[in-house]
């Protein structure tokens, strides 16, 4: 029987609460989501016609702070999927030790086949849908896959009809209604840090080969920011397939190429390969930064990269992960890899509640400082436990919100 997409984050708490110690109605209490909401989301569509969408919040754990977490527009955004990904939030959270909980949400859409006009109107009857989940202080969701500042705008407009301005009801806002400078490249600014930390504990230079698959927020600003910082990316990858060169590709020129076509596919600074292929290309690290479950047990065997950095949420699967471990190839897990939005969107909530505006300079050296002293306290529990730093990670979350689940009383 194939695991849901939750059932497979659960295997990774799994063995964390094993190790951990926790057992009973306490690892119930961990593993259960705290409340879920399926709405329904209908919209009159710009040749006047009624559809109906299915939208999802899912708030997992708050025992540590607020519910926080993205909301994702993508046809696969189905329940088991937006559970899942509340409960990495929870974890990760915890791992970069923000005052949060985990939260996520998602409309099952595919935002490209709509118009402006209707993502707005999408956006907020969603917004209408969830509002009395939300609040400053109680959920607090941002862009994720297929949403944009464009629609946590949106949000922040309908919320504020009914409640007054709130600019921190969401984070990932553009900056002129209060968004925090740094916010849009954060998660990829955040996988740069950990790559260059990692680097001087794997002996890599900047020679090394390095393969980003993804080319959407995440995998550019990623390739950007290392490409800027000296690394050579030999191979990236966009919906339609990928394009490789092994002297290095001009990042910078691919990012315009895009900017002007919409895709990757048809650049002229590399030979084109496909999504399968990249993953699979000899290099020294490879960064999946797209969607989840692209490293599985059919294509594991087959990856050639000695390090991992994983950017996007759960692109590796548990038995995927088992074999990658077992050929010695060193994993860096999502929730401490990708940490950087959520430790930026802090950041600008915070801001919003202060009403105090940092300066970019600012953001930046405080992701770093947050986002390698999680880098570092992972690192520290895998070599003295003799274990991965997958399971370093969800020892340190888990084990941080249990304690606080314990000092609250609930158990």
């Amino acid at each position: 029987m194939t695991l849901s997409t939750f059932g497979q984050v659960n295997l990774f708490f799994d063995k964390a609460a094993d190790r951990l110690g926790i057992s009973g109605g306490l690892r119930e209490m961990l593993v259960k989501p705290w409340r879920e909401l399926q709405v329904q989301v209908p919209v009159r569509m710009d040749d006047n016609q009624i559809q109906v969408f299915t939208g999802f919040r899912v708030q997992h754990n708050g025992a540590r702070g607020p519910y926080k977490g993205g909301v994702r527009y993508h046809p696969a955004a189905d329940l088991e999927e937006v559970r899942a990904l509340a409960s990495l939030m929870t974890w990760k959270t915890a791992l970069v030790d923000l005052p949060y909980g985990g939260a996520k949400g998602g409309v099952q859409v595919d935002p490209k086949q709509l118009s402006e006009n209707e993502l707005n109107k999408l956006t907020r009857r969603y917004t209408q849908s969830i509002e009395h989940l939300i609040a400053p202080n109680r959920d607090i969701p941002a862009p994720d896959l297929g949403t944009t500042a464009q629609t946590m705008a949106w949000m922040m407009d309908a919320y504020g009809q009914s409640h007054g301005h709130s600019p921190a009801i969401v984070t990932g806002k553009p900056v002129e209604m209060g968004g925090s400078l740094g916010r849009e490249a954060a998660t990829g600014r955040g996988i740069s840090y950990i790559l260059q930390e990692a680097a001087r504990d794997f002996s890599l230079d900047t020679k090394a080969r390095i393969v980003v698959q993804g080319f959407g927020n995440v995998g550019s600003w990623t390739a950007r920011l290392i490409y800027d910082n000296g690394y050579k990316i030999i191979g990236v990858s966009g919906v339609e397939g990928g394009v490789y060169n092994s002297d290095g590709l001009d990042i910078p020129e691919l990012q315009n190429y895009q900017h002007i076509n919409g895709a990757i596919s048809g650049f002229t600074g590399g030979e084109q390969i496909s999504n399968d292929e990249l993953l699979v290309l000899d290099c020294d690290v490879l960064i999946p930064a797209a969607i989840d479950n692209v490293i599985t047990e059919d294509n594991a065997r087959y990856i050639r990269a000695p390090l991992i950095l994983e950017g996007a949420n759960h692109p590796t699967t548990p038995e995927a992960d088992r074999i990658l471990t077992e050929r010695g190839i060193t994993i860096l897990p999502d929730i401490l890899v990708n940490a950087g939005g959520v430790i930026v969107s802090y950041f600008e909530w915070t801001q919003n509640i202060q009403e105090f505006h940092w300066d970019e300079q600012r953001v930046n050296e405080e992701l770093s400082k947050t986002i390698l002293k999680a880098y570092m306290n992972v690192r520290t529990r895998a070599k003295d436990e003799g274990i991965t730093h997958r399971q370093a990670s969800f020892e340190i979350g888990v084990k941080r919100v249990a304690r606080v689940v314990e000092l609250r009383g609930f158990v």
